[in-house]
């Protein structure tokens, strides 16, 4: 017998169109979240960053492949990584689907990450992802942009993500659990791990010159976890009360 609350259909449907109200209000916020998110200044970047990619190495300008905007996914597999994060996996199944639609709409979208790009090759076959993906590896991008971190930075401490000094669980100490967790299943420590973090960037092309517009962390890529988009309107939710639960999607038990 279930212990949830019961109803007619009559009280349910009167309690749905009570909650469509709030939903509705949450959809009139959440655009007007992304108009104050569009109305941000722009900041130019005049640095060079260079980057490996299947046809070659590639400037940040580069990247946008002729189109007028660029959103960068932050994934976090660091050079001494074995494996992508399983998080980052798991949102980036999501990825396929949407490049040649946001290709046709003035939007590239890449993945970058901090790990030579042979090992980016290698798993993106793994993986069977078809999304371009970018290697950062030696360069101060993902540096310059609070999504990673040196040895030295996290001895010092001295590690600001999420536009706020060590408040991720990444930093915590005693380690959690997921984080042993997840750096175990990438064949790597914790502290070699956490000095790659999660995120997103966007960029937009205009007059010759690239600027950054935008940037997200931790919790703030919710947004793009589909998976997350799903589970939030399942019966029971994300049901995580024992933690993290997922897997790279070739690791679960068929």
């Amino acid at each position: 017998m279930t212990t949830h609350l019961t109803g007619t259909r009559d009280e349910w449907l009167a309690a749905r169109i009570e909650l469509l109200k709030a939903e509705k209000e949450l959809t009139r916020r959440e655009d007007e979240l992304s108009r104050q998110r569009q109305a941000l200044p722009w900041v130019r970047i005049d640095k060079t960053y260079r980057f490996e990619t299947d046809d070659g190495g590639a400037s940040l300008r580069d990247l946008f492949q002729g189109r007028s905007q660029l959103l960068v996914y932050h994934f976090m597999f660091g050079p001494d990584y074995a494996a992508g994060c399983p998080s980052c996996s798991m949102i980036a199944d999501g990825f396929n689907g949407s490049v040649a639609h946001l290709a046709n709409h003035d939007v590239m979208l890449w993945a970058v990450s901090r790990a030579p790009l042979p090992k980016l090759q290698a798993y993106k076959r793994r993986m069977g992802w078809m999304f371009p993906w970018a290697s950062s590896f030696g360069s101060d991008f993902n540096f310059d942009f609070s999504i990673a971190f040196t040895e030295e930075q996290q001895r010092r401490g001295d590690i600001e993500y999420n536009y706020r000094r060590r408040g991720h669980a990444m930093d915590a100490a005693p380690v959690p659990a997921p984080v042993a967790s997840f750096a175990a299943s990438c064949g790597t420590d914790v502290p070699t791990y956490s000095r790659d973090r999660p995120g997103m960037s966007a960029f937009v092309l205009e007059d010759g010159f690239v600027y950054h517009t935008y940037s997200t962390y931790a919790r703030g890529v919710d947004a793009i976890w589909s998976t997350y988009r799903w589970l939030d309107r399942a019966p029971k939710g994300r049901n995580e009360a024992n933690g993290p639960w997922w897997r790279r999607h070739d690791e679960y038990e068929r």
